[in-house]
């Protein structure tokens, strides 16, 4: 039994009978063709109908949202209302993605075909329950396959109202299939079968090596979003009010629970105190506007669990090098905002903390919460230094009005994403993955696609019988072209 405890429901953890059962029927699926065969404009259809389904429920999946992870209506609106646009862009894309005819020798005619993998396994996590499966279920849908979705055992609610719509959508039965359960037990033995072609996760670095190890001894396919620990360069060239808006964005949207949080911010020395004194008074503004996440006007809203609110704690409290500036322990008492009382969550303040050394936990490890680290850089190369001192690659971000400068440090930067003058953009279109220990392959855009499916080479001799007869027989001792 999974126990929603902010959604104030209980969902049935799927048992290993039932994970077996789900695999088979959706591999019976689609060995029927159903939907592995059904023309692109068809799935196109159907997605596009999707599409419209959900942009109806959006107010809805909102609440949902922040009931079952604590985050604002007014943050949950916003992020539900871009999820329409992945199933349009995927519907779009099957309708206008052309085909390749390869080069060949001879009277012979190459063409490729790209086809689904199979039965294919999605485990996703608790920050953007909704958003993030959305992101993977789109191309995996469009490219043919039958999906299975594991989501996060904190927040499944919303992914099984998600099935419903696809329904009514038209999506037949057995190609998508919703699996709530834990990531020890239902995730390992999706991730373990031998009929399952595809993983693609979400989660921590050490979740998906152990993953990681388990698909490739398959011969399966992996796509993996891991940790991050983005870097934010801050130059003294900087619009200071933009930069601590968006630093501030980066930071702690979604209580700094994102992989592409921006946590280390690495901020020029001329430009410094005026940016601290405009980005402290910044986070006090939050605080004071931190409440009931129903509230339209909180500002953000709380960590999912007391498990998580507690490891943020304890990594704060232990540390062996800097200054904490503001924030740093658990809110407890009444908000100033609406008088909600904060012991009714897992409610952690934005917070900075200064002069922490650079091999320190702090700077090194995913917090996953409003927790960042502030530092000094003096020059271009010092800070690019410092923005690449992680064994994560996932986000970035760059500050600066030189242009010449913003493309030369992007380029510098060891990162899958980098930002310039913005952070936490994101398009279906745009691929999305890291480098390093961040992850493997990418979501969105055609790359998302072409990794839901797989190259078929079909190659036709359209050379008459006749002359077949005189250049096609290798043993009549004539010299004849090989391959």
């Amino acid at each position: 039994m999974i126990l929603c405890a902010q959604a104030k429901r209980s969902v049935d953890a799927a048992s290993s009978e039932e994970v077996e059962w789900a695999v088979s029927h959706a591999q019976a699926t689609f060995d029927s063709g159903i939907w592995s065969k059904a023309s692109s404009i068809h799935r196109s259809s159907v997605l596009s109908r999707l599409a419209d389904s959900l942009q109806q429920c959006i107010p809805d999946m909102a609440h949902i949202e922040t009931l079952q992870t604590g985050r604002p209506i007014r943050e949950m609106n916003a992020q539900m209302a871009r999820l329409p646009d992945w199933l349009s862009y995927y519907a779009a894309l099957l309708r206008t993605n052309q085909g390749f005819v390869a080069p060949t020798q001879g009277k012979l005619l190459n063409y490729i075909q790209r086809v689904p993998l199979g039965v294919v396994a999605q485990i996703t996590p608790f920050n953007h329950p909704l958003f993030i499966a959305i992101k993977k279920i789109a191309p995996a849908l469009a490219a043919g396959n039958s999906v299975i979705v594991k989501p996060s055992e904190l927040t499944p609610v919303s992914l099984l109202e998600f099935a419903n719509l696809t329904r009514e959508a038209g999506l037949p039965n057995g190609v998508l299939t919703i699996l709530p359960g834990y990531g020890h037990t239902t995730g390992k033995q999706l991730a373990s079968h031998s009929l399952i072609r595809k993983v693609d996760i979400t989660a921590g670095t050490r979740t998906g090596r152990a993953l990681g190890a388990i698909v490739g001894s398959n011969l399966a396919t992996f796509t993996a979003e891991l940790g991050g620990k983005a870097p934010i360069l801050v130059f003294d060239d900087a619009d200071v009010i933009s930069a601590v808006n968006g630093v501030a964005f980066a930071a702690f949207v979604a209580s700094g629970q994102t992989c592409i949080s921006g946590t280390r911010i690495i901020i020029q020395d001329n430009i410094y105190e005026s940016f601290m004194t405009a980005f402290l008074k910044k986070i006090e503004s939050i605080t004071q506007r931190m409440g009931d996440p129903m509230d339209e006007r909180c500002s953000m809203g709380s960590i999912i669990s007391p498990h998580h609110l507690d490891r943020i704690d304890d990594m704060v409290a232990r540390r062996q090098s800097g200054t904490v500036l503001t924030g740093g322990k658990r809110m407890l008492g009444k908000s100033l905002l609406d008088d909600f009382d904060f012991s009714r969550g897992s409610f952690y303040p934005p917070t900075v903390i200064s002069d922490v050394e650079v091999n320190h936990e702090l700077w090194q490890e995913e917090i996953f919460g409003p927790v960042v680290v502030v530092k000094k850089f003096s020059t271009e190369s010092e800070g690019i230094r410092l923005a690449n001192a992680s064994r994560y690659g996932l986000g970035a971000g760059v500050w600066t009005q030189d242009l010449s400068r913003a493309h030369r440090v992007a380029a510098d930067v060891d990162a899958g994403l980098v930002w310039v003058n913005t952070h936490h953009r994101n398009d279906p279109s745009s691929p999305w993955g890291g480098m390093k220990e961040s992850g493997i392959g990418r979501e969105n855009g055609i790359e998302a696609l072409e990794a839901y499916s797989q190259s078929k080479s079909i190659i036709v001799n359209v050379a008459s019988p006749d002359e077949s007869r005189q250049t096609d027989d290798w043993f009549s001792g004539e010299q004849k072209r090989y391959g």
